[in-house]
């Protein structure tokens, strides 16, 4: 569940700057992506990392009806507990 909510946000964080940008079509979105655990319970010792597949599979479903939907995501994992948006090419 985790890793479709950290999809919905990257999708509006990708549509934010096509539109801020005028960008009609997104070609790709480059995301470097760190160790983003997130307990679903409040206790840190039951963390469960994002897992790229099911993010993937979540950027590609929430991105079908809207201008990313030809889009490619491409994910890197990198050191670090945060995500960032490092290219987009239209």
């Amino acid at each position: 569940m985790h890793d479709f909510l950290l999809a919905k946000e990257i999708i509006d964080e990708t549509l934010r700057i096509a539109k801020e940008k005028n960008l009609e079509g997104v070609r790709s979105v480059n995301i470097e992506i760190g160790l983003i655990s997130l307990a679903h319970d409040g206790h840190p010792e039951h963390t469960e990392d994002i897992s790229i597949e099911n993010l993937q599979f979540g950027l590609q479903s929430i991105a079908k009806n809207t201008i990313l939907k030809d889009t490619e995501f491409i994910i890197k994992k990198i050191e670090g507990d945060n995500w960032k948006i490092t290219n987009i090419s239209v």
